[in-house]
């Protein structure tokens, strides 16, 4: 649930934002009333000031009689639960809710308050892509990094890997595809100039449709070495173009990314680490196409919008059918 009217307003606060606060309550109260549902279902934040917003939601909807079933696309509980408030808040929040999950990994970050019998797991799924046609170029590992453009992200760290490889004499090309955020276009043009990796790195900013498509299906390693994730689409985008995954050990990517199969999870941070599969991965070509193909499998079996319909259809079904049959 938002309050901005525009990107421009995403985390800004303000006099229209609170009015628009006020009269969102208003309009699901009146709703509510209106309409009775059995079961209200959420997709709530689950820390810092968004959540208190949705806690306040979450509690007006269960004061007019109505269960909720709340679905996290976003994790941080366990990183406030010793905070006294929140604690206080989290305690009420989740008090005679159901919880949807990406993943059962993430489980331990609601753990204190919910008993996991209350807790469904539905992996995100996404559409057929537009185009599916691999290009590759046998002369150099093509390295792809498609998400925001900020520290927490990983960019540096995934700089300093190509640095390595550039040091190793290795073949490879990084694109960085991705909205300008806390790294500037002109902080990254000056650390790839100070690395001297003009010649093999390329910031091609934010893709979209068919153009993010055409580079998923030049990429040989899709690379997002985040420090803070839940589940990202777009490792299972790049899983669904044949391409092998290099992340982190962080949310529910150990989940996703089978070790060795349809890729490798490093730990946050370690640019050493993150060099040294690659240089693997260049080393191996053959081993890399064999990911990427296990990769596609893998998403097929799990990740497609069809089973996440079924799936999610099902939750809904069952837990409806408790107080309605």
């Amino acid at each position: 649930m938002t309050l901005a009217q525009s990107i421009g307003d995403v985390g800004k606060g303000g006099l229209g934002k609170l009015l628009r606060y006020f009269n969102l309550l208003h309009q699901i109260r009146k709703e509510v009333k209106r309409i009775k549902p059995s079961l209200v279902y959420i997709t709530p934040n689950s820390a810092g000031v968004p959540f208190y917003k949705d806690f306040v939601i979450v509690q007006l909807v269960k004061s007019l009689g109505c269960r909720v079933m709340v679905h996290f696309h976003n994790k941080g509980v366990v990183t406030r639960q010793d905070k006294l408030v929140d604690n206080f808040l989290y305690k009420r929040f989740f008090r005679n809710t159901k919880i949807i999950l990406l993943a059962k990994s993430l489980y331990r970050d609601i753990e204190k308050y919910v008993d996991e019998r209350d807790v469904y797991f539905c992996s995100n799924g996404i559409p057929e892509s537009l185009t599916h046609h691999r290009i590759t170029d046998a002369r150099r590992l093509n390295i792809l990094f498609l998400s925001n453009m900020m520290r927490a992200k990983g960019v540096l760290t995934l700089l300093l890997a190509c640095a390595k490889l550039k040091s190793r004499r290795l073949p490879f090309h990084c694109i960085f595809a991705g909205a300008w955020k806390d790294i500037s276009e002109a902080d990254f043009a000056i650390k790839v100039n100070e690395l001297h990796l003009d010649e093999d790195v390329e910031a091609v900013g934010p893709q979209y449709g068919e153009d993010k498509e055409k580079y998923l299906n030049l990429a040989d390693v899709f690379v997002l070495p985040s420090y803070n994730e839940c589940l990202p689409l777009t490792i299972i985008e790049s899983m669904q173009h044949g391409v092998a995954c290099i992340s982190t050990n962080v949310g529910a990517i150990p989940s996703v990314i089978d070790e060795g199969e349809t890729g490798f999870v490093i730990a946050p941070g370690d640019s050493d680490a993150l060099a040294d599969k690659l240089q693997w991965l260049i080393e191996h070509p053959e081993a890399c196409k064999a990911m990427g193909k296990c990769g596609y499998e893998k998403y097929r079996r799990n990740y497609t919008l069809e089973q996440f319909e079924n799936n999610f259809s099902k939750i809904l079904r069952e837990e409806t059918s408790c107080y309605t049959g």
